[in-house]
């Protein structure tokens, strides 16, 4: 399929999907990108609203929020994988975290800012090119000044605390494809991914007036589709593309150091304080509860799965207890703006049991090798989040929606937004991969493999004893 086919392929699916599913009414709050308010829109005859002016107090919670948001990737989620992996390979993902965090912030500042955030072009119920990429207005930073605001914060910080949103992303696929991909390889899928995956779903959801999914009224506060869906669907297909890792099913392959993983866990805990309540981009009431839900919803999912492990295994695992604190910040990621503390607690320990189900019944049944469960923990967590926010939205269960606010409306909606992301996501990330293996090849040779990625592809080991 070339490229030009390609684009026309999805460009009229997702206008046939646009057009099946009609925007739902859901009242007047919606989110804002990355979960910040709507700017008030002066009715006919009013005067207009005043110019959005510099706030010390929010500028300095967005720059401490952006710091924790970086904390996340590097060390977090490097540590947490490596020490998942084996020993011969716990720098290959070290390198590969580190490596993205790097490449994205090169492409995040030339020209993925503004295919995500540039408005151009959009119009709100009008469907168009620029409903699904922003345009290039915003290229090369061009315009993002030390006088510009976005809202109440420089753009710059705005700016800085979304690249780090699209730094994890990317990153969190490696746990699919560990221990078995070309570092070049990686590199290429990362930049790629990031082009036609992950800015358009970050535009469509979150740029405002006339993206697609914006229009719809998809509630996603601070990155249930745009991040975990998006990652854990990404990172299906990369598994399913490169295939099992030798041995995988007949020799034991446990994690090498549990101490890092655990490590590592507890600075994503930490750290997605930063990502769910800073997506108020503002110090705020919104901010104050979107960190209370996120502590409640983390701490109900840990529990979940080791319960439901314990059940089933008859024994609790520190693995399993610090999987399920990561589903159930997953989980609660698109809801945390919109959701009160009650609802916090179901969505966390039913994300907890789901990843639990994800990650070992439903991962042997079906026999994919996502060698760090990224799937049965971004993905199904992030669906279960996202649907169960469009429940526990609802005033009458906690949320911030009130007598206007549909239940069922708006659990449709959220499943549209999850059903797009999969379809754009899948269909985009597959045709990335088979690209790149027929060009320069994804994964390792058969030698290389066994001997591991820290030595094949970095001539390095993670410890020299």
């Amino acid at each position: 399929m070339t490229i030009c086919n390609l684009k026309n392929f999805l460009t009229t699916l997702l206008l046939v999907l646009s057009v099946g599913f009609s925007p739902l009414v859901v009242g007047e709050e919606m989110a804002m990108p990355a979960g910040g308010e709507e700017m008030a829109i002066p009715a006919e005859g009013e005067a207009p609203a005043e110019e959005p002016t510099l706030d010390s107090g929010d500028t300095a919670w967005m720059l401490t929020s952006t710091a924790l948001v970086l904390l996340m990737t590097i060390p977090g989620l490097s540590l947490f994988y490596a020490g998942m992996v084996r020993a011969k390979n716990v720098l290959s993902v070290l390198m590969q975290c580190f490596a993205i965090a790097s490449l994205v912030t090169v492409l995040w500042a030339l020209y993925a800012y503004s295919l995500a955030f540039d408005t151009g072009g959009m119009e709100k119920g009008v469907v168009n090119f620029n409903s699904f990429f922003g345009g290039l207005g915003k290229a090369f930073l061009s315009g993002v000044g030390v006088d510009s605001l976005t809202f109440t914060v420089p753009e710059t910080v705005f700016m800085t605390f979304q690249m780090t949103f699209a730094i994890i992303t990317p990153a969190l696929i490696v746990g699919a494809f560990a221990e078995r991909m070309k570092f070049s390889a990686m590199l290429w899928f990362t930049g790629l991914w990031l082009t036609f995956v992950y800015a358009p779903i970050a535009h469509m959801v979150w740029s405002g007036d006339g993206g697609l999914m914006w229009d719809w009224g998809v509630l996603d506060f601070a990155g249930g589709t745009v991040v975990h869906i998006n990652a854990g669907i990404a990172g299906l297909v990369a598994a399913l593309v490169l295939g099992k890792r030798i041995g995988y099913g007949s020799v034991a392959m446990p994690p090498h150091n549990l101490a890092l993983t655990v490590t590592g866990a507890c600075l994503l805990w930490v750290g997605w304080f930063g990502f769910n309540a800073g997506s108020a981009v503002a110090a705020n009431a919104t901010a104050g509860m979107a960190m209370a839900v996120t502590q409640i919803a983390t701490a109900a999912a840990a529990l979940g799965w080791m319960f439901a492990e314990w059940i089933v295994r008859g024994k609790p695992t520190v693995l399993g207890i610090v999987s399920g604190a990561v589903g159930g910040l997953v989980a609660i990621t698109p809801a945390s703006g919109f959701v009160g503390p009650m609802g916090a607690i179901v969505i966390g320990a039913a994300a907890g049991v789901v990843c639990y189900w994800a990650a070992t019944s439903l991962k042997r049944a079906l026999g994919y090798d996502d060698a760090l469960d990224v799937f049965g923990v971004h993905a199904v967590g992030g669906i279960t989040g996202a649907l169960l926010t469009g429940v526990f939205a609802a005033a009458s269960l906690g949320g911030v929606k009130g007598e206007d606010f549909s239940i069922v409306s708006q659990v449709i909606t959220q499943a549209q937004g999850v059903l797009v992301t999969i379809v754009w996501c899948g269909v985009v990330t597959y045709v990335i991969l088979k690209v790149l293996d027929a060009v320069m090849g994804l994964r390792v040779s058969e030698e290389h493999e066994t001997e591991g990625l820290d030595l094949s592809q970095h001539e390095e080991r993670g410890y020299n004893l």
